[in-house]
């Protein structure tokens, strides 16, 4: 399976298309629920976790480390997806917790 991606920056010049090659496993995907963010002073590190009421400990499943020019520029993409989301569909609402449940340790920011 090919899957034609255009390479966005921020610069006045249009990049080419970039044409990836996925392996059916990997395009299957991964769901994921909560993300832990840490840092190195070379490389920004993103954990991918699941989450499964009445389980403890949720169970990482993907694991990305990328150096933080990468991970900036994922940042900047995936703020540009998110408004062009809310523009086609709505703005996204963030559902609050049950007072009866507890809150989970680190948000996306990696804030505990």
């Amino acid at each position: 399976m090919n899957i034609i991606m255009s390479a966005n920056n921020n610069s006045e010049k249009k990049a080419p298309n970039l044409q990836l090659d996925i392996n059916p496993d990997v395009a299957k995907g991964t769901y994921s629920n909560l993300a832990i963010i840490s840092h190195s002073p070379t490389e920004i590190i993103l954990d991918f976790a699941q989450m499964v009421p009445g389980v403890q400990h949720p169970t990482v499943r993907e694991r990305i480390i990328m150096n933080p020019i990468h991970a900036k520029r994922l940042l900047s993409a995936l703020a540009d997806n998110i408004n062009k989301f809310e523009q086609n569909f709505g703005p996204i609402n963030e559902a609050a917790l049950p007072n009866n449940t507890q809150t989970i340790p680190y948000d996306l920011l990696g804030k505990a």
